[in-house]
């Protein structure tokens, strides 16, 4: 089957805990999938004093790995309406993949999260998805076919351009089920895609 990977930047731990939930789904389509996070650029110091969650066991991504995968899946929250510089940062970097177009016809997609439910998450997709669209990639996002992200019985992320969670502006809220399961549904519906383009 496809080989997946769940690329992802996290401050705090909330997009930590939903590129799991991303690799949860990927895994439930036969997809082989791996789990790995883009480099830390802020001072160990300064990161420490903020309280960055700096446990996390994904192993650091290279640019160079990127296309062993027939689908990339890319999460970060968002820095004020769009993708952190840790994550551009490293897209910056694959200019020689683009020059020889080793990303095209891979599929991609995003997910994200914000303090708020108005935060900008669309857009911080919208930043991550046009650099997967630069790169020729084919994109998958979450379809209304997940019909959790329309619920009116709580304040829920979910956007039809990709999975996403409120964070709150302490940092206080966790991933809710609705928000993990369309993690999940993405995440599964990505690799099914790529099952389809790439799988033998």
């Amino acid at each position: 089957m496809s080989k997946v990977l769940v690329l992802y930047y996290s401050t705090y731990g909330h997009i930590e805990t939903m590129a799991q939930a991303v690799a949860e789904g990927a895994r439930a389509a036969g997809a082989q999938v791996d789990v790995k996070r883009v480099p830390e650029t802020v001072p160990a110091e300064i990161a420490k004093s903020a309280h960055f969650k700096l446990d996390q066991v994904a192993p650091v991504a290279t640019v160079a790995e990127l296309e062993g995968y027939d689908a990339i899946i890319v999460g970060a929250p968002t820095r004020f309406g769009r993708m952190p510089s840790q994550l551009a940062a490293f897209l910056d970097q694959a200019g020689g993949l683009w020059a020889r177009g080793a990303l095209n016809g891979k599929v991609g997609g995003a997910f994200t999260s914000t303090a708020t439910q108005h935060g900008g998450q669309e857009v911080t997709l919208f930043s991550i998805i046009t650099n997967l669209m630069h790169f020729g990639m084919v994109i998958v996002g979450l379809p209304y076919s997940f019909q959790g992200q329309m619920t009116l019985d709580e304040i829920v992320g979910g956007s039809p351009y990709g999975a996403t969670t409120i964070a709150g502006g302490q940092g206080q809220r966790q991933p809710s089920v609705i928000e993990l399961d369309g993690a999940r549904y993405q995440g599964k519906l990505i690799a099914e895609t790529a099952n389809k383009l790439f799988g033998q």
